[in-house]
């Protein structure tokens, strides 16, 4: 009979524990770390001719694991850096550091120990070339563009998209110990895809953009600019996807998919650019996801049926 008053208090242990887990599994970002792991996995899968061998497979494993490991620790960091801006957007302020339900000084042990752990991996087990090429874009999003960029310019989702657009350059380095001019075809096209993305997100939550004091591009250029922006580089994205058929990583497959999604997305531009809407403009941001994965998930299919 003792014993039953003891379980209330194991059970609720038991769910503190679970939500301070989920805490600090929030502070990662898992939507955008589940597609920047999925960007280098085809780079990594391309890096190796025909199918590849168990050896491979573990070697892909490990660094996957090893870049979603650092790539979780730069996110972490960012939002101990943007806290104070993440409290005063609806998009941002569940975040467990803008609440105030994580401290500074645990997430950035958090953030520590995830670099930490993702470098030995990818250091000891997989190349120190990818290592390095991680640690960096771990500098290039968590203090360049985070700390830097930013705040500075509109022209900050641009410049910092760069490290956006480095997981299939990651991938292939796991894979080859080099970087080909194909990771450099994939890098230019996520490069490209960025700033519509973005900036059709930033035209819906411009409000939000404004009340932070960024100075994301709707903000200080104005709606009618950023929207002949997004279409501009829809058109400039269309001819960069172009790219792996013309260079020869990929055959007609590919190339059907990427003419279909790239002329979906220039029309989402157009559309945007005529007759905005705040509803346009969440459908242009969406398609800009399926864009990406669809057209990566081409070029993996591709990779193996013909």
């Amino acid at each position: 009979m003792s014993a039953a008053p003891g379980r209330p208090k194991q059970a609720n242990a038991a769910s503190g524990v679970f939500n301070v887990l989920r805490q600090f599994h929030a502070l990662t970002k898992p939507r955008v770390i589940q597609l920047i792991v999925f960007c280098a996995l085809i780079g990594m899968v391309l890096a190796v001719p025909g199918l590849p061998s168990t050896e491979h497979v573990l070697h892909a494993l490990l660094a996957c694991l090893g870049i979603w490991l650092v790539a979780g620790a730069a996110a972490a960091f960012n939002c101990i850096v943007e806290k104070n801006i993440d409290a005063t957007m609806r998009r941002t302020a569940w975040r467990p550091t803008a609440s105030g339900e994580l401290g500074d000084r645990q997430t950035l042990l958090f953030s520590a120990v995830l670099c930490a752990l993702g470098s030995a991996i990818l250091y000891l087990w997989v190349n120190p070339l990818t290592m390095w090429l991680t640690f960096a874009t771990f500098i290039g999003y968590a203090v360049v563009y985070t700390v830097i960029l930013k705040p500075l310019t509109p022209q900050n989702i641009v410049i910092g998209g760069a490290s956006g657009a480095m997981p299939p350059v990651l991938g292939w380095a796991a894979m080859s110990g080099d970087v080909g001019p194909e990771a450099l075809i994939l890098f230019l096209i996520i490069f490209l895809w960025t700033p519509p993305h973005f900036w059709a997100l930033a035209l819906y939550r411009v409000e939000d953009y404004r009340k932070s004091g960024l100075p994301m591009l709707p903000v200080t250029h104005g709606n009618e600019f950023t929207r002949l922006m997004v279409l501009l580089y829809t058109l400039i994205l269309f001819a960069a996807c172009l790219m792996p058929y013309i260079y020869g990583m990929s055959s007609w497959l590919y190339l059907g998919v990427a003419i279909v999604l790239s002329c979906g997305f220039c029309l989402y531009g157009f559309y945007l650019w005529r007759d905005y809407s705040d509803l346009l403009a969440r459908k242009t941001f969406r398609f800009s996801l399926i864009h990406l994965s669809v057209l990566f998930a081409a070029l993996l299919l591709d990779h193996y049926l013909l």
